[in-house]
């Protein structure tokens, strides 16, 4: 293993235990060294601080450990089986009536760069990280060993999220077992996950608890799923007793999920329909029929150089669900740009209710749920902001 130097003072942030170490903060390395390889890191006087995966660009070291110990099988299996028991602890791994969860959520599990979603005996893996994508065998050989007769599958989908740079082309694909059975069950409803090519690892797990507490306010409501993609916010709405539920996604493909899982949960239901169509153009044509409405949009902000851009995007998008949802109306309304803090998407909700002169309450503030645990040493962790409005 090469040892990393870090300059005089800069391990500051490494003793509160924070998992990165920036480009900036390093003196020099021994020797030669390949992006993703394991890297002992010390104070400028040859204090062990942490081990960890080296790679190129500004984070430049993701730790994986601040004790000096070999990662090796059994230091996988250790912190696999430390992430399957808080989903046990907290009531979303090991249930009849659901088997989707994120098992390993990067630094939040102290894995930086690994994410693992479980779809029923199917787990995704999806690395962030060279050297998470250069240990993917070993990480699903100790996944096997730690879920046991839980687990059949292994899919490793990371084509588009490891550095592009870094030249891997990578191909996505089973590492252990094979299978077509694409059905898994969140809290007794049926999905089907496209881990082939959709987004993420095939759904959006971070929505659960949101879904399940938009399900509680749907009965009798004309509801707007807007940017539905596979509809889940549409099914618990239908589950819900919503009058009638509407899905509008850019995307064909996702108005095709949406409709599959519909039809899986309520065959033959009249009360819903889906829609191809740009949100923000469908927003301006639509009438005051819905006194429901979800805004889930992609990532405005993946980078904070397009922060501005960003919060005008929300201001301007939340601006017309006031402007059109009927008074007495409910409006769920989400950021998951990690560039965006709570304040100031919270912000751009106020100037968007202030531009279209509608008395708003806050009943609710969302975030991610607890198989997406933050790590209090890296609070960059919290990505997932959400409020629910009711709007006179």
């Amino acid at each position: 293993m090469t040892n990393l130097y870090l300059k005089r003072g800069k391990e500051e942030s490494l003793r509160r235990f924070h998992p990165w170490v920036f480009s900036g903060a390093i003196h020099h390395i021994e020797g030669d060294i390949e992006e993703g390889s394991l890297v002992r890191v010390l104070t400028s006087d040859g204090q062990f601080v942490a081990v960890g995966q080296w790679q190129i660009g500004s984070i430049a070291v993701r730790v994986l450990t601040f004790s000096d110990v070999a990662i090796d099988d059994a230091y996988w299996a250790s912190r696999l089986a430390a992430a399957l028991e808080v989903r046990k602890s907290i009531g979303v791994a090991g249930q009849e009536d659901n088997d989707t969860y994120r098992l390993v959520h990067g630094e939040g599990d102290n894995l930086p760069g690994l994410i693992i979603d479980m779809y029923g005996r199917t787990a995704v893996m999806q690395a962030h990280s060279v050297g998470m994508h250069l240990c993917r065998l070993e990480i699903a050989r100790a996944l096997k060993q730690v879920m046991g007769d839980m687990l059949d599958n292994v899919y490793y989908k990371s084509e588009t999220t490891l550095p592009y740079k870094a030249g891997l082309e990578q191909e996505n694909g089973f590492l252990l077992g094979n299978t077509a059975d694409n059905v898994a069950t969140e809290n007794g409803l049926k999905f089907h996950i496209d881990w082939l090519k959709g987004q993420k690892t095939g759904f959006f797990v971070d929505q659960r608890d949101n879904r399940s507490l938009l399900e509680h306010y749907s009965k009798g409501r004309s509801v707007l799923n807007m940017f539905c993609y596979t509809g889940g916010f549409s099914v618990y709405a239908m589950r819900g007793g919503a009058r009638l539920v509407h899905s509008v996604d850019s995307s064909a493909k996702a108005v095709d999920l949406v409709n599959a899982n519909i039809a899986l949960n309520f065959p033959g239901d009249t009360r819903h329909a889906a829609y191809a169509d740009d949100a923000f153009k469908y927003l301006d044509k639509m009438g005051d029929q819905y006194d429901l409405i979800i805004l889930d949009p992609p990532a405005f902000a993946k980078h904070k150089d397009a922060l501005r851009n960003a919060l005008k995007g929300y201001t301007r998008i939340n601006y017309k669900a006031f402007e059109k949802i009927q008074p007495g109306g409910i409006l769920f309304t989400f950021s998951c740009s990690q560039a965006v803090n709570k304040d100031q998407f919270r912000m751009a909700v106020f100037t968007a209710a202030a531009q279209a002169k509608r008395k708003v309450r806050i009943l609710h503030q969302l975030h991610q749920p607890a198989d997406h645990p933050i790590n209090i040493y890296h609070p960059e962790g919290e990505y997932l902001k959400g409020l629910v409005l009711y709007v006179e």
